[in-house]
C-alpha cells in the first residue's frame, strides 16, 4: 500500500539532517517500508515522502517510532491510484 507522509522536524533534529535520515531509513527498512520519493517543503510541513508499506501496522509503527525518537511528527495518509479510485466510485454508485 502506498502512503503519503507529511512530516515536521523537531528543532533539535533540524540541523542533524544526515543523522536523522540515516536513523529513519534504518527503521523504515526494518519495517519493510520502501521510500519511493522525498521532497522538502516550506510551510506547515518540512517534508513530503511517498512510501510503499507492507501494511497499515508497519506505517503506524514508523509514525510512533519517529515521534518517540524526538525526530518530529509524521502524518500518514493512504494513497490510491486512479484505477482504485475509479473502482471505488463505481462501487459507491452501484
Amino acid at each position: 500500500m502506498k502512503y503519503v507522509l507529511l512530516g515536521s522536524l523537531s528543532p533539535e533534529w533540524a540541523s542533524k539532517q544526515s543523522e536523522r535520515v540515516e536513523k529513519a531509513k534504518s527503521k523504515l527498512d526494518s519495517l519493510g517500508i520502501k521510500i519511493e520519493s522525498v521532497y522538502y517543503t516550506q510551510g506547515y510541513y518540512d517534508f513530503v515522502d511517498i512510501v510503499d508499506a507492507p501494511n497499515a501496522g508497519a506505517m503506524l509503527a514508523f509514525s510512533v517510532w519517529y515521534a518517540t525518537q524526538g525526530l518530529g511528527k509524521v502524518q500518514s495518509m493512504p494513497a490510491f491510484d486512479a484505477k482504485t479510485f475509479e473502482a471505488a466510485i463505481k462501487d459507491a454508485t452501484a
